[in-house]
């Protein structure tokens, strides 16, 4: 069966626009409770966090009422990273966790997320058994049975503590001076504290969100903020997080960005060298370099659907501890279930000074291809096999890169875009034939 309302990362959209309405968040509220319930052996709970959107309190009141109607009791985290809920989804033995955030999209964009009690993304089958649940009358329970809600109000310490524990005991950053953008989201109070507790000289960036500024003109995907604190503040990294915290994006001191593949081919790198890499899974989009590089290490490498799901995935039939995407979406699957902004950041800073080299220098063994991409927005579904003129554009660019390159068209599973990639050696051409392909696609579906 066809899932109707999640995509790839849970159910996303504009805000006041179905599915992301008032009305149908209580209703999902109360299926995702009749489900979770329904295997509950004992204790019915579920923890809930939020990023530091506006409308975040508003989805927040009504998974709690259509929670407690279903007779399932709530732990509020209030704004919490998303990979922070997956942690404490296990820490409290909770059936399952829930996320409110449209992590890296404007403020007015949301979305709701689910973890299973194992701190993993939901598989198929639950996401179904939910959806079922959407087309049957919402009953109340009795009133002896409804659920309880309740704060966390140590949520915040808790997180830190375990982002901190990830790493080796007495492990440091004294003499590091470090930019921290938290994109004005949901690491705004967690970021900065585990770094500056680890002996670092902190400067913040985007730490006062209110409600409409996550992800504007900052974070991981607005970099160029902190690209000139780091020179100005004459720094030796800047750190970048997205607004709900599982993805990351580094500066170097001298203002480079090194994005998420280079990032995950530096934790790769140093871990090998300890005898601890038995793989990476990466995804469609990981950078064609990365892979090269890894090949010359002798580290094994395979490239899955794109979405942190399809990379844990791979890692766990695998049985690797590693993956991650170019966004900075980082998965180290022996500290944690799902892709952390911060704990990816730690192992960084520990190669680092594990081995004693700047960053800059660290991502040396990695030779990226220059690699382009164009967002078509598009207003239907997208199948390539319908279009021949897109396939014939995609094979004479195929064509045209020979064996030194790569084409690939993905729709995106949270907005109505096709992505449009190319890859290759050289920069110009590249470019010349990305713009080639987006106009074709654009003609026939824009």
């Amino acid at each position: 069966m066809a899932r109707m309302y999640f995509g790839t990362d849970g159910i996303r959209g504009r805000v006041g626009v179905h599915p992301i309405t008032a009305d149908f968040v209580l209703k999902l509220g109360w299926a995702a409770g009749k489900v979770f319930s329904s295997q509950a052996g004992g204790r019915k709970l579920i923890v809930m966090g939020k990023d530091t959107r506006v409308s975040g309190y508003m989805f927040e009141s009504a998974l709690q009422a259509g929670l407690i109607a279903a007779g399932v009791d709530v732990a509020l985290l209030g704004p919490m990273p998303t990979p922070a809920i997956a942690y404490l989804t296990r820490t409290f033995r909770a059936q399952a966790g829930i996320v409110i955030s449209a992590s890296h999209n404007p403020y007015y964009d949301n979305g709701i997320k689910f973890f299973g009690g194992d701190g993993f993304k939901l598989p198929d089958e639950v996401e179904l058994a939910i959806e079922s649940y959407m087309d049957k009358p919402l009953v109340t329970e009795d009133s002896l049975k409804l659920g309880k809600a309740h704060r966390v109000p140590d949520a915040v310490g808790r997180y830190i503590e375990f982002c901190k524990g990830t790493l080796p005991s007495g492990s440091d950053f004294q003499g590091l001076k470090i930019v921290v953008d938290c994109a004005n989201g949901a690491t705004y109070h967690t970021g900065p504290s585990v770094f500056r507790e680890l002996g670092a000289e902190v400067v913040e960036m985007a730490v006062d969100p209110d409600g409409f500024n996550i992800n504007e003109d900052c974070g991981s995907t607005r970099p160029a903020l902190l690209q000139d604190a780091v020179i100005s503040e004459k720094a030796d990294m800047g750190i970048a997080f997205d607004g709900d915290g599982d993805r990351v994006m580094f500066v170097d001191h001298k203002g480079h960005m090194v994005d998420g593949d280079e990032l995950l081919f530096v934790i790769a790198k140093h871990r090998h060298q300890r005898g601890e890499c038995s793989g990476v899974a990466g995804t469609l989009m990981s950078n064609l370099g990365m892979e090269l590089s890894l090949k010359e290490l002798g580290i094994p490498f395979y490239r899955a659907n794109v979405g942190d799901r399809y990379v844990i995935e791979a890692m766990r039939e695998r049985k690797w501890q590693l993956g991650g995407e170019s966004s900075g979406h980082i998965i180290c699957s022996d500290l944690t279930t799902t892709g952390d902004g911060v704990v990816a950041a730690l192992q960084v800073l520990h190669a680092m000074r594990d081995t004693d080299t700047p960053l800059n220098a660290l991502k040396k063994g990695m030779q990226k291809y220059p690699q382009k991409m164009i967002n078509v927005r598009i207003k239907q579904k997208f199948n390539l096999e319908d279009f021949p003129a897109i396939q014939q554009a995609v094979v004479a660019a195929e064509s045209e890169l020979a064996e030194r390159g790569r084409v690939l068209l993905r729709p995106s599973g949270t907005e109505p875009l096709v992505r449009v990639m190319v890859e290759g050696e050289d920069d110009q051409q590249v470019a010349t034939l990305v713009k080639q392909i987006a106009a074709v696609v654009e003609k026939e579906i824009g």
